[in-house]
């Protein structure tokens, strides 16, 4: 059994807890109040820069050149073409800004940037995959018959519920599996663990969203 299968079967009651958030089951209805999803595109583009800082340097350390050019394509991914389809969500919603990067943003990029500067590039990409699969997981599952008609949410469900964004998500499975399979046992322990702390940073990210949570000071 593939290391992918397996961590994911881990994380499974994680997956089931997200499809069941009020933020999701809201956002797959169309009734997610757009204060709601301005808060979260606001925070995902602050994050989104981070996360592209952290794919560049996987791909730095990585070992194999093949996985070098693919995690470079993942950080331009994240940096320009997310980034421009953000700005379009700016200006449909009326987002005038990012804004200040808030508690959980905050923690799940650091969390990242920490994890890929100071662990095994094997840990790295462990820790940037369930940013790729539970999206297209849950793009996936709202696209494939959750989603209302007239949703003013379904270009960002058919972004992520994509083909070109599932290529993405297989190179990704891909990589790890693979980097998992040439590695020790405690390397594929901090590797579960990497992955099951962002699975639940993922879960944080978009509760926060619906809670619009700040900064207490």
């Amino acid at each position: 059994m593939r290391w992918s299968d397996t961590i994911w079967q881990d994380t499974a009651d994680i997956y089931n807890r997200i499809l069941e958030m009020p933020f999701i089951k809201e956002l797959s209805e169309g009734t997610l109040p757009p204060a709601k999803f301005r808060f979260y595109i606001a925070q995902d583009a602050r994050y989104l820069e981070q996360f592209g800082r952290v794919l560049a340097l996987t791909a730095a350390k990585a070992a194999d050149v093949s996985d070098v050019l693919t995690y470079t394509r993942f950080a331009e991914t994240a940096i320009v073409v997310e980034q421009a389809l953000h700005a379009s969500y700016f200006a449909d919603f009326g987002v005038s800004e990012k804004g200040v990067m808030q508690p959980v943003c905050h923690h799940y990029t650091h969390f990242l940037r920490s994890t890929a500067a100071l662990d095994p590039v094997e840990v790295s990409m462990a820790a940037t995959l369930p940013c790729f699969r539970i999206y297209a997981e849950v793009g996936a599952h709202i696209y494939a018959g959750h989603s209302s008609k007239g949703n003013p949410y379904q270009r960002w469900i058919d972004t992520y519920a994509g083909e070109d964004f599932m290529r993405s998500v297989r190179r990704a499975i891909d990589c790890c599996d693979r980097v998992a399979e040439q590695s020790s046992p405690s390397v594929r322990t901090r590797m579960n663990e990497a992955f099951i702390c962002a699975a639940r940073m993922e879960f944080a990210f978009w509760d926060a969203a619906y809670r619009m949570h700040t900064w207490d000071i």
